[in-house]
């Protein structure tokens, strides 16, 4: 059930993604990979590489098969944030899920619409058999950190050097959720 918050900046609504968001998924996937490249896994360039339609298939392969879902934020018909939740590939795994991808535009940061993309993610992974939901976080987004505190996640360990970007080491916090 989509989730609406009353902000400062006007409603903004928190829902699934469908696919024919993936345009505009593509859009701010990309603007986040561009704006903190060191503190996301995942490489600009092979994710400009993917095409629309093949964001289409990941968001209905995630809702046919039950194993994941993009959750959005949208202000005035603009999408402004997103993050993802996968669950364990393997019938023994899926209790577990891993929430990834979180990115609020800078424009919209500090109205606790982070929290409320996570929170949409959990419920779904509530609903879907999820009982423990991990993400991993660079140690020095102190913004982000704060949020998936205040989500209720806790510090389970350190993923030294986890990500190299312009020659520098970034360790990871790893954190998890029982749900």
């Amino acid at each position: 059930m989509p989730i609406q918050l009353t902000t400062p900046k006007g409603v903004i609504t928190v829902r699934p993604a469908q696919e024919d968001d993936a345009t505009s998924l593509r859009k701010i996937r990309l603007e986040a990979l561009a704006d903190s490249p060191e503190m996301f896994a995942a490489d600009h360039d092979r994710t400009a590489a993917e095409s629309v339609e093949r964001w289409a298939e990941r968001i209905a392969d995630g809702l046919r098969s039950q194993n994941s879902v993009i959750c959005i934020a949208e202000a005035a018909e603009r999408l402004i944030g997103m993050t993802g939740l996968g669950r364990g590939h393997w019938p023994i795994t899926q209790h577990s899920a891993v929430i990834w991808g979180v990115y609020v535009t800078i424009q919209y940061s500090g109205l606790h619409i982070a929290e409320a993309l996570i929170e949409e993610c959990i419920a779904w992974g509530r609903a879907h058999g999820v009982s423990i939901v991990k993400l991993g976080v660079i140690t020095n987004n102190a913004p982000a950190i704060r949020c998936y505190l205040r989500c209720g996640f806790s510090v389970y360990g350190v993923d030294p050097w986890s990500n190299f970007y312009n020659g520098i080491y970034f360790d990871e916090l790893l954190m998890v959720k029982r749900i």
